[in-house]
Order: C-alpha cells, then structure tokens, then sequence
C-alpha cells in the first residue's frame, strides 16, 4: 500500500470512528465478529501474539477481513483512544477502507 493510499485509509477509519460507525476493544469488536456487525477489522501491527492469533482466527472463521497494518501508537492517533483491536461496522466505510488497502 502507498503511503497516499495509507494515509487516506486512516483519514477514513478516523471518520468512521467520528460517524459512529466503529467498535473498538478486543472483546467488543469479537463479539460484532461474532455477530456478523464487523465489516472490517484491524489489529495493531504491535499487539501481542496471542491477541493477533485471536483475532485473525475469529475473523477468518466468520469470513471478515483482517488486517495488521497499523501499530497501535497510529491506531490511537487514528480513533483518538488507546486500542489495539478496532473494526468498522458499516459497509460503505468498510468497502472503501479496503479498496485503498487493496489498491
């Protein structure tokens, strides 16, 4: 991913977080895995092993695309709040996320 496309992701996730349309926290965000609510999810580059492997298994099972892009310290920049696990819950901010991602 080029560092525009990158930068214009985290523009993106940082307004899906100010529109509401975000859920945030290890737990929170498996349990919208879980229930179909996460479009999209993203887990710190930095996290702990166990963490990632969590996440990445719960997503892969429920067919949700993860991602490990950002480091924690870019995700709190993003959102505005410490986290190391974050997923979109609407489609058309997800969907565009991951064109930019994608390329």
């Amino acid at each position: 991913m080029n560092g525009m496309n990158r930068q214009k992701a985290m523009n993106l996730i940082g307004l899906a977080m100010r529109a509401g349309k975000m859920i945030t926290g290890e737990e929170l965000t498996i349990g919208d895995i879980r229930r179909q609510k996460a479009k999209i999810v993203f887990v710190a580059s930095d996290a702990s092993e166990n963490t990632r492997k969590k996440i990445k298994d719960k997503s892969s099972y429920y067919e949700v695309p993860c991602f490990e892009l950002f480091s924690e310290e870019e995700i709190t920049q993003m959102i505005g709040k410490p986290r190391k696990v974050i997923g979109i819950t609407d489609t058309g901010f997800a969907k565009k996320v991951k064109e930019l991602i994608e390329g």
